[in-house]
Parts: C-alpha cells; sequence; structure tokens
C-alpha cells in the first residue's frame, strides 16, 4: 500500500489538536456510537498521514488539488468507489467543524464530489436457506442451544451484529414480545420478536447460560461465550460463516445477511415499508417526515403476521 496513507509515523500536534476537538464534539453533541467515532478518526487520520508526507503541516493548510490527490491515492490503492465516498463524507463533516470553529477559513471539500459507487441490491438468503442454517448447530450440545438461539434472534429482529454482542437479558421482553436494542448512536429502539427465537432465548437462559456464567461476567450481557464474555463480532461471523458452510450454501454469508433477509422476506410477504424500516432502526425515520412514528401494537401485528418464523 500507498506509505502516504499508510505510514504509522506519529502525527504533528497541529493535526491532534483539532481531530481530538473534532472528537469531543461528534461524541458529547451528535452522541454517535463508538464504532463510528473509531471510523471517523481513522479516515481523518489517513488524511492528516497524507498531508504530513505531502509537507503539509495542517488541516487548514490544505486545498482541494490535495484532497483529490489524496482520494486518488486510494483508488490507486484499491479502495472501492463506496470506500472513496466514505472517505470524502467523513472529511466533510470534518471540514464542516473546523470552519464553525474557527480552526479554518475555506472547506477544500465543497466542490468535490462524491465518487460514482454505482446502486448494488445487497444479497439475501432465501427463507429456505435460512432455515438450513438455523438446524445446523447441534443442539444437543450447550454451545449449539446458544448458537441456535443468537442465529434465531438475529434474523427475527434484524439485528445489526453489534447488537446483538451488547443485548442484554433485561432487553428481552417475552410477556410483550419484543425486544429492546440500542442501535446507533445508541438510539434505542423496540422490535417485535417472534415465538422461535423467544423459544431458544428461554431454552438457552434456562440450561445454558448459568453454565457460562462466570464472576467475571459483567452487565447482564444476553449471549456469553464459554469463557463468559461477551461474544465479538469476529466471533459472530465466524460462527455464521461455520453454519453456512455446514449448510452448503453457495454465496458467502455473513451477519449483515440476515440483516438484508429480514428486511427482504417481510417486504416480500407484503409488510408495510415503513414499519420495517422502523423495525431496522433506519436513521430516516427521525429525519424524514415521511417516516411517521407507528403504534408498536401495529408494528408487532406487521412482524406477527408477515415474519417466517413469527
Amino acid at each position: 500500500m500507498n506509505k502516504q496513507v499508510t505510514d504509522n509515523e506519529p502525527l504533528l500536534k497541529a493535526f491532534l489538536r483539532p481531530l481530538a476537538e473534532f472528537g469531543t464534539y461528534i461524541s458529547l453533541e451528535r452522541g454517535l456510537a463508538a464504532n463510528t467515532l473509531h471510523a471517523y478518526r481513522h479516515d481523518i487520520e489517513a488524511f492528516a498521514r497524507f498531508l504530513q508526507e505531502s509537507g503539509v503541516a495542517s488541516f487548514p493548510g490544505a486545498s482541494t488539488k490535495h484532497l483529490l490527490q489524496f482520494l486518488k491515492t486510494l483508488e490507486k490503492i484499491g479502495l472501492s468507489a463506496t470506500s472513496r465516498a466514505r472517505y470524502l463524507s467523513t472529511l466533510r463533516n470534518f471540514y464542516k467543524f473546523l470552519c464553525a470553529s474557527g480552526i479554518a477559513v475555506d472547506d477544500i471539500t465543497q466542490t468535490v464530489e462524491l465518487p460514482k459507487t454505482g446502486r448494488q441490491l445487497p444479497e439475501t438468503l432465501s427463507i429456505d436457506d435460512v432455515l438450513k442454517m438455523m438446524v445446523q448447530p447441534q443442539t444437543d450440545e450447550p454451545s449449539g442451544i446458544r448458537d441456535r438461539a443468537m442465529l434465531e434472534t438475529m434474523y427475527a429482529c434484524g439485528l445489526r451484529v453489534s447488537e446483538l454482542c451488547s443485548l442484554k437479558n433485561r432487553d428481552i421482553l417475552p410477556d410483550a414480545e419484543i425486544v429492546r436494542v440500542f442501535g446507533k448512536g445508541s438510539k434505542e429502539r423496540i422490535v417485535p420478536i417472534g415465538s422461535s427465537a423467544l423459544e431458544w432465548i428461554s431454552h438457552y437462559q434456562k440450561t445454558v447460560r448459568p453454565r457460562f456464567l462466570k464472576k467475571s461476567s459483567i452487565d447482564d450481557v444476553l449471549f456469553l461465550n464459554q469463557r463468559g464474555g461477551a461474544f465479538s463480532r469476529m466471533g459472530v461471523w465466524k460462527l455464521v460463516d461455520k453454519y453456512a458452510r455446514q449448510a452448503g450454501l453457495s454465496i458467502h454469508v455473513h451477519p449483515h445477511l440476515f440483516r438484508h433477509s429480514f428486511a427482504t422476506h417481510l417486504l416480500e410477504g407484503g409488510a408495510d415499508l415503513r414499519a420495517v424500516q422502523e423495525m431496522l432502526g433506519h436513521s430516516d425515520i427521525s429525519t424524514t417526515q415521511i417516516y411517521t412514528h407507528l403504534d408498536r401494537e401495529y408494528i408487532r401485528e406487521v412482524h406477527r403476521t408477515f415474519h417466517p418464523r413469527a
């Protein structure tokens, strides 16, 4: 890879101070999730290193030409248009902050267009594929019961992998058939959950979780690994990949594919688009007038009626 993008040479203080101030701003003012903060910092640091290697000593000292060269370098090292668009989006937010804070005078991102990414429909699993994966865990073993409960929960609620890993016991409300989910920016949403997932969660909670629970286990985390700790994102990826291979599926299966499939199967079944978007927790619901608040009982009914395993 190009040294100007990946070099780990320490950054000058002139770069570090505004980066730290921006991190405080987006953390406190905008309430973004830790993963988002990390991604922002990664992208801005990469641009800072590029500038430093190019002889530019601060963010205000950069020009639009430097930004275009940076994006061209990203393209040369093989980053996709989608990834390059993400970098530019991050830097746009950053330079708006710099200008609003009086740190910079010119917004060098204003005249730069986003790379064309095309519009690709996400891959999804068929309902048969989902069923094949669900029966792969060996449910005569403790870990198999847990894994089955995790797969059922991901598909039943359309969860992001980070949301699955952070689920707490207290977030499962079986009598109401709902789950409290804390998504991006720690925003809470209520998602219906079907009877199949609830049964496996209950089975896991009663028979398996107590075995995995250690004194070091913290904060009521629902799904525990055999060391008593919370599942990592990579742990879930490995679990999903393992059972997809066992099921003989021909496509590459990752946890987010369950989320795509959740939405697709509901919509194909005739579910209302607004209800599905609220279940997914898409930010457009809170920022766009078309997505009005929906009665929770109505959302539960949509899920109950159209989800294949409700």
